[in-house]
C-alpha cells in the first residue's frame, strides 16, 4: 500500500502539473499562446500577450496546481493509500517534483510546457513557506531593480536550497529543492542566453527583436 501511495502521488501530481492552464487561456481567446511572444504556456508570456487579467488568472491557476498537489492531494492519498505507515514529507516532496514535471513537459502538448516558476512556488508554499518568502522577496528585489522576470526568477531559484537550509529543512527537503531549483534555472536557460546577450525582454521596456 505504501508504495501505491506513492504511484499513485506521482501519477496524480503529474497530470495535475500537466493541465496547460496558459495554454487554454489563450486558446479560449482564439490565441495559439506557443506560436506567439516567447512561444511559452506560462504566465509570463500570457500577461504579455493577452494583458494583466489573463496572466494573473494563469499565474493563480498554475500556483494552485503545485499546491493542491503537494497538500490537498497528499493528504487524501495518504489518509486513503497510506494506511499510516508512508512518510508524508517524502510523499509530498514526490508530488512536487512530478506536478512540477507535469507542468514543465506536459503531454496534451508533446511534453512542451512552462518553465515551472509558478507551480514550483505553490509547492514550495506546502513544502517549505518561509524558504519560499525569502526567495519571492529576492524575486521582487531582484525584478525591481532590473525589470527582467527571467532574472528574477533565475535569482530566486538559484536562491531556494539556501534558504530551506535557512529555515532548517531537512537533508532530504534541501536536496529536494536543489533539484527543482536546478530543472528551474535549466529551463531558463534560453532566457540566459538572451541576458547574456542583451537581447533579453524587459517589463515596461519596448519590446527587443529576438529570434525566438
Amino acid at each position: 500500500m505504501v508504495l501505491l501511495s506513492y504511484l499513485i502521488t506521482a501519477i496524480g501530481a503529474y497530470l495535475l502539473g500537466s493541465i496547460p492552464t496558459g495554454y487554454l487561456v489563450a486558446k479560449v481567446k482564439g490565441v495559439d499562446i506557443r506560436s506567439v511572444g516567447s512561444g511559452n504556456i506560462g504566465a509570463t508570456n500570457v500577461f504579455r500577450i493577452l494583458g494583466k487579467p489573463a496572466g494573473i488568472f494563469v499565474l493563480v491557476a498554475d500556483g494552485l496546481k503545485g499546491y493542491a498537489a503537494c497538500a490537498w492531494m497528499v493528504d487524501f492519498i495518504g489518509r486513503r493509500w497510506g494506511g499510516g505507515m508512508v512518510d508524508i514529507e517524502y510523499l509530498r516532496l514526490t508530488a512536487a517534483l512530478a506536478v512540477v514535471l507535469g507542468h514543465n513537459y506536459t503531454c496534451w502538448l508533446k511534453f512542451k510546457g512552462g518553465k515551472g516558476i509558478a507551480t514550483s512556488a505553490g509547492a514550495l508554499a506546502a513544502l517549505v513557506p518561509w524558504a519560499l518568502v525569502i526567495i519571492l522577496t529576492i524575486f521582487i528585489l531582484v525584478f525591481a531593480i532590473s525589470r527582467y522576470v527571467s532574472l528574477g526568477s533565475i535569482s530566486a531559484s538559484a536562491a531556494l536550497p539556501v534558504a530551506t537550509w535557512l529555515t532548517k529543512g531537512s537533508l532530504t527537503m534541501i536536496l529536494a529543492t536543489t533539484a527543482m531549483a536546478a530543472l528551474a534555472i535549466y529551463k531558463h536557460k534560453a532566457n540566459i542566453q538572451r541576458l547574456l546577450n542583451g537581447t533579453e525582454n524587459q517589463v515596461g521596456a519596448k519590446k527587443k527583436e529576438t529570434s525566438q
